[in-house]
C-alpha cells in the first residue's frame, strides 16, 4: 500500500480531490497503532496525517489546546504534563493489546473516540472536542467548532466527526479542552467479592460523595497480572479518588469506611494507583502475544456480570470490568462467537460490542462493530454520503 503524507492542509485536499474525481478509495490512518481495527478496507493508497504536526495553540489559562491531527500523543501529553493539566478522558494505548507499533496521534484518538477508566465521569474523547479541521470526501476545507463552548456553531458536526473513524473526514486540526491534572490519587480495593457482588459495591461507592473517579472490577482469573502480581489475594474491585492531597485524604476514609461493609478494604498509594489504572486502561492483562478475540462490551453496568455468566454457558470467556460494570473487556478462548455476543447483549436490554482484535479469518466473517438499526444505517448512510459522496474514505470499515 502506498503511503500519502501531506504537509498542509491544501496538499491533503488535493490528494483527497484527485482521488474523488477518479474514485480510487484511501485508507485513512494516523500512526497506525490501531492498524487491522475494524472491518477490511480495500485500497492502494493510504493517507496518513503523521506529516500534519504540531501544537498550533496552547495557553494553560485558557484550559484549551489546538494541535495539529499527526502531533504524537506522547507529545501533547508531555506539554500537558509540563503545565499541570491533562486530556480527561484517559485515552487508552491500543498497541500492547493489538501487537502494533506507529505512534499514535491526538487525530487518532478523536477519529476513533478513545476513552478509558476516567469516561464515566469525565466523559468521552468527543466530549472534550471543541473544534475541527478536515478535508471532506470532495477534497473541501471545513473548519467547525471553535475553541470556546459559548461557540456552538458547528458543535453538532464536531461530534459527529469524533468516532467515525475516518470514514467522514481527514482531520486536520483538533481544538479540545485540557482541564487541571489531579494533584494526587489513591485507590481503595475491595478483595474477594465475585462480579455481582462488585456491582453492588462499586453502585454504592458511586452514590456517595466523594467524587470517585474510577471503578473496576477484576476477578480472579486477571488479578495476578495486575501490579506484578502484588494486589490482595482474591477478587480485587478497585476504586479511585483524585484531587487536591487533603481532599483526597478525606474522601478515601469516608469511602473506605462505607465499602467495608462490603468486603476486607486495603488502599493503595499515589504510583501504586496510577500504575494500576493504567494497567486497566490498556487492558494488560490480554496484551498476550496472541489473535484471540477480544470484545469491548457497552451495556448497562448491572447487567455485565449477567452477560458474562450467560456467555461462559455456551462458550469459553475471559472477562474484567471498567466503567463501575458498564465496560466489559472480554477474551473469547477460541472463536469471536459474534452472533452469540450480540444475542445476549440485545436479550439483556441492549449495548455494544465492537471486535478490538481478532485473525485476519475471524475478522474475515465477523462485522468489528454493533449492527445498526435499519433506520439508523439508512441516516448513516445519507450522512455518509453528504461528507464523502464518491465514497473514497475507508469503505467497509465500519461495515
Amino acid at each position: 500500500m502506498i503511503d500519502l503524507m501531506p504537509t498542509s492542509e491544501e496538499e491533503a485536499a488535493v490528494i483527497v480531490r484527485a482521488h474523488a474525481e477518479s474514485g480510487r478509495p484511501l485508507a485513512i490512518c494516523g500512526g497506525n497503532s490501531r492498524s487491522g481495527f475494524g472491518n477490511t478496507v480495500a485500497a492502494e493508497g493510504r493517507l496518513r496525517s503523521t506529516g500534519l504536526s504540531g501544537i498550533v495553540a496552547y495557553n494553560p489559562g485558557e484550559m484549551v489546546m489546538t494541535v495539529r491531527s499527526g502531533t504524537p500523543l506522547a507529545e501533547v501529553e508531555a506539554a500537558l504534563q509540563e503545565s499541570g493539566q491533562m486530556l480527561a478522558f484517559e485515552p487508552m494505548d491500543h498497541r500492547p493489546v493489538m501487537g502494533t507499533s506507529g505512534e499514535p496521534t491526538i487525530g487518532g484518538v478523536f477519529a476513533a473516540n478513545v476513552s478509558g477508566p476516567r469516561r464515566l465521569i469525565a466523559g468521552a474523547a468527543r466530549d472534550s472536542l471543541l473544534g475541527v479541521r478536515f478535508v471532506n470526501g470532495k477534497g473541501e476545507i471545513i473548519k467547525a467548532g471553535g475553541r470556546v463552548m459559548k461557540n456552538v456553531t458547528g458543535l453538532d458536526l464536531v461530534k459527529l466527526v469524533a468516532g467515525s473513524h475516518g470514514t467522514l473526514a481527514f482531520l486536520t486540526e483538533v481544538t479540545f479542552r485540557v482541564p487541571p491534572r489531579p494533584k494526587t490519587e489513591r485507590t481503595v480495593v475491595l478483595s474477594g467479592l465475585n462480579d455481582a457482588e462488585a456491582a453492588n459495591a462499586m453502585a454504592a461507592a458511586m452514590a456517595l460523595p466523594v467524587e470517585v473517579s474510577g471503578a473496576a472490577h477484576l476477578p480472579l482469573t486477571v488479578t495476578w497480572k495486575f501490579l506484578a502480581g502484588k494486589l490482595p489475594e482474591g477478587e480485587a474491585t478497585a476504586l479511585r479518588i483524585e484531587g487536591l492531597p487533603g481532599s483526597v485524604d478525606v474522601r478515601i476514609e469516608k469511602l473506605a469506611a462505607a465499602m467495608s461493609a462490603f468486603a476486607t478494604v486495603t488502599r493503595l498509594e499515589q504510583p501504586e494507583s496510577q500504575k494500576l489504572w493504567q494497567e486497566i486502561r490498556d487492558v494488560l492483562p490480554y496484551a498476550d502475544g496472541s489473535v484471540r478475540p477480544i470484545w469491548r462490551v457497552s451495556v448497562a453496568p448491572g447487567t455485565g456480570p449477567q452477560l458474562v455468566a450467560a456467555l461462559r454457558l455456551e462458550a469459553g470467556v475471559d472477562a474484567f470490568y471498567d466503567w463501575q460494570g458498564g465496560l466489559v473487556w472480554m477474551r473469547m478462548e477460541s472463536g469471536a462467537e459474534a452472533e452469540l455476543v450480540r444475542r445476549y447483549i440485545k436479550a439483556l436490554g441492549g449495548g455494544h460490542a465492537t471486535l478490538i482484535r481478532a485473525s485476519g479469518e475471524a475478522r474475515a466473517v465477523t462485522s468489528a462493530f454493533q449492527p445498526e438499526p435499519e433506520a439508523v444505517a439508512r441516516l448513516s448512510q445519507r450522512v455518509k454520503e453528504k461528507f464523502d459522496p464518491a465514497g473514497i474514505f475507508n469503505p467497509g470499515k465500519m461495515g
